[in-house]
């Protein structure tokens, strides 16, 4: 019988970790209410920007430091060093709370010193020259990223044992383990001899296996070990807990008292979110959980009464409407004209072929007789170097590109008459100028290409215009 929660705390949500015990793992629960839950946690927020990159910046951390200076600088050693002091102070704090600041500052000490050791002996072996350190790149980045989400996983358990609950630590960050197991096995393996209806399990976010989830995902793992934990287990339900609702726009662009909690949507709806950076969840997660048959809430976790949204597989809303205004600055648009295109093929099959092999991925195209357009989603560096790349290549052609913003209309069933009308009206009416739009017969999204200087105004005019009225 599928009884079973899987539920997933994200690094900021951790970083209130008094909230978090008030509104997620304990609150007004009691006895058997505390179980029957699996709870997969994430780094504390901050700390897997260190141990890696910035995530926004890409200012270089532990990983970045080592690999840019071949690890001959030795700045990773005091970055490193930065690293683990950040984590004891992270410990202080939680003493409050009950973390038994002992047992966790020598977890803590274990993990930075053991990886700082892995790192010095790599770096040895390396300089023999037989050895070449971009064939461990993966593994580094691997370790270094599981150190975060060990650490928060632990001083969870640590707090929750202190507080009579049977909290029990599962560590799926390979830590000085032989085996090297399939992703599946390895949760199978962990979780085959659990007692859910008296163990709480407290599971890193991190996983490591034969496939290599950083390889795959890079740093979207946290929410794929969450999905795969569900669908092994068989959960009944996964819920996110986030610091916010998932709503019908950013109120931060169009009011507080302006947005509408959404209730229920589809997983094609998170797709759309995830397409454009908005993710309600990674979309290699949604995939796990959308073929398993399993249902995702999203919560506030500093609202836990509220249910929350509820997206599922079929979801189709019976009124036709748009559920979500969003979109993305930062887009760059490139512009290919030629007029032999015109009656001929293989133009467009060439350029994706392209953008495939550079790693690069658009979010929208629009094409006609003799032009395509595609927009990017990444730098101005990237794109001249593409777009020098394109000039010498097809130097018939006129290659040109801008930056520009996209913004999205999203719902599970927009099939609302004159939809399209109004918004371009709207647009036209608060003085923003449509550069391009895009609507299939799926109903799911409508698109609009406007400038970035129009990117607020147009999700407000959108809103306003598709959701509020």
């Amino acid at each position: 019988m599928k009884s079973h929660t899987v539920e997933k705390i994200g690094g900021t949500t951790m970083s209130r970790f008094a909230d978090v015990l008030d509104n997620i793992l304990i609150g007004d629960r009691r006895g058997p209410d505390l179980y029957g839950r699996i709870i997969v946690v994430s780094a504390y927020a901050g700390l897997t920007d260190l141990l890696l990159e910035h995530k926004k910046t890409h200012e270089p951390g532990v990983y970045g430091m080592f690999v840019e200076n071949d690890a001959s600088s030795w700045a990773w050693g005091d970055a490193i060093t930065k690293v683990g002091e950040k984590m004891l102070a992270i410990n202080a704090g939680l003493q409050v709370l009950g973390l038994d600041t002992d047992q966790a500052d020598r977890f803590v000490r274990d993990r930075i010193e053991g990886a700082r050791s892995c790192l010095l002996d790599l770096h040895r072996l390396c300089s023999y020259g037989h050895f070449q350190l971009s064939e461990h790149l993966l593994t580094i980045r691997e370790m270094l990223s599981a150190i975060g989400e060990a650490h928060s996983a632990y001083n969870t358990t640590l707090i929750l044992q202190d507080k009579g609950i049977n909290a029990r630590y599962i560590d799926l960050t390979g830590w000085r383990e032989e085996l090297n197991l399939s992703f599946t096995e390895k949760i199978k393996k962990f979780f085959q001899n659990l007692r859910l209806d008296e163990e709480l399990p407290i599971v890193t976010g991190y996983t490591q296996c034969r496939e290599g989830l950083m390889n795959i995902y890079d740093r979207g793992y946290s929410e794929i070990t969450f999905s795969k934990v569900a669908a092994v287990t068989q959960a009944g339900e996964a819920i996110i807990h986030k610091e916010f609702h998932l709503s019908s726009a950013d109120p931060k662009l169009v009011g507080e008292d302006r947005v509408k909690t959404i209730g229920q949507t589809s997983y094609h709806v998170a797709d759309q979110l995830a397409d454009l950076g908005m993710e309600a969840i990674h979309p290699g997660a949604a995939t796990g959980l959308r073929n398993s048959g399993i249902d995702l809430r999203i919560k506030n976790a500093f609202e836990p009464e509220h249910p929350g949204t509820l997206i599922t597989r079929d979801y189709i809303s019976d009124e036709p409407c748009v559920e979500i205004v969003t979109g993305r600055k930062g887009l760059i648009e490139i512009s290919y004209i030629d007029q032999d295109m015109v009656g001929r093929t293989g133009y467009d099959q060439q350029l994706c072929k392209d953008l495939d092999n550079r790693g690069l991925r658009y979010i929208a195209k629009t094409t006609n007789a003799n032009t395509i357009i595609h927009y990017l989603p990444i730098s101005l560096k990237t794109a001249k170097r593409l777009v020098d790349d394109w000039k010498k290549y097809y130097s018939d052609a006129v290659i040109d590109m801008a930056t520009v913003a996209m913004v999205s209309a999203i719902g599970s069933n927009m099939a609302v008459p004159g939809l399209m009308a109004r918004a371009t009206r709207a647009l036209e009416q608060a003085g923003v100028e449509l550069l391009a739009t895009q609507k299939d017969r799926r109903n799911v999204e409508a698109k609009f290409i406007v400038s970035e200087s129009d990117f607020k105004t147009a999700i407000k005019v959108l809103h306003e215009a598709l959701v509020e009225t």
